[in-house]
């Protein structure tokens, strides 16, 4: 199995939605945050190549939506899906599996294209199973007031339109990597755990976005449930710390992959690696 980093365009968030209740003079210390209070973003997918499966973790936010829409964002289009792609020798075509840690829009924005034939959707990936799980499928669906415009219409009904969903509930799933489902952020979340070479990589899609948000207090306010976000990071940090896992971040535009370590003030960030340092 080989892993390689896909950066679909860097955006930027509210640091305060970000970090929750922890204080703007702690949280800025990791995450810099500019005159209007925004700190910068990844959307740093993952290609998994394994035999003759290719398989997209994430997608980003795509580029179907209007300006005014990526200008809420500060969308920087400097990297997307397709030159990404390309820089590694692939296409659209060549992905197998496009493999969605869960439907808000800055994950899974990229699946459904514009087709040329005016406002109609259509997947970008004709060939590809897009693999969700059924309760984060119906949450996502039928969402709550809070969320709602985090689950955009427009990414989600042409999957189920196209036939190329899959579901892949617990114990059910036919993927090379196992899976952790986590319900603090959303309805049953999941973070992929990879083996490679006797190392354990964890894409970490939301139940830690950047570096930054190590420390358990440090939980964003987008979360639904965040008292339960952090049991779910206590118990996965703990066992992280103590097995040396790689965390992959996918929203940390300057740490690619970490480690953490046990201290006296708890799980805290050890080192930082790029993709070229462990992989190549």
């Amino acid at each position: 199995m080989n892993i390689h980093p896909v950066e679909a365009g860097n955006f930027k968030l509210d640091g305060g939605a970000m970090f929750g209740v922890v204080p703007k003079s702690l949280w800025q210390r990791t995450n810099p945050a500019d005159s209007n209070n925004m700190i910068d973003m990844a959307a740093r997918c993952l290609l998994v190549e394994d035999g003759d499966r290719l398989i997209l973790m994430d997608t980003g936010m795509g580029n179907k939506q209007s300006e005014k829409f990526f200008g809420y964002y500060y969308m920087d289009h400097k990297y997307d899906l397709d030159s990404s792609l390309k820089k590694l020798g692939f296409s659209r075509d060549d992905i197998t599996d496009v493999f969605l840690t869960h439907l808000h829009f800055d994950h899974c924005g990229g699946v459904i294209q514009k087709s040329g034939k005016g406002d109609y959707y259509e997947p970008a990936f004709a060939k590809a199973r897009i693999h969700s799980n059924s309760s984060h499928w119906d949450w996502a669906v039928n969402p709550n007031a809070r969320e709602k415009a985090s689950f955009l219409k427009e990414n989600i009904q042409p999957i189920k339109e196209s036939g190329q969903l899959n579901f892949v509930d617990e114990g059910t799933a036919d993927l090379p990597f196992e899976l952790l489902y986590v319900d603090g952020h959303t309805e049953k979340q999941m973070i992929p755990h990879l083996k490679i070479d006797g190392k354990t990589f964890v894409y970490m899609a939301d139940l830690l976005p950047t570096a930054g948000h190590v420390p358990l207090p440090y939980v964003m306010g987008y979360d639904t449930r965040p008292l339960l976000t952090l049991d779910e990071k206590k118990k996965f940090l703990d066992t992280a710390a103590t097995e040396g896992y790689y965390l992959i971040l996918e929203h940390d535009p300057n740490n690619e992959i970490i480690t953490v370590k046990h201290t006296e003030k708890g799980v805290r960030h050890d080192r930082t690696f790029t993709f070229k340092e462990l992989l190549d």
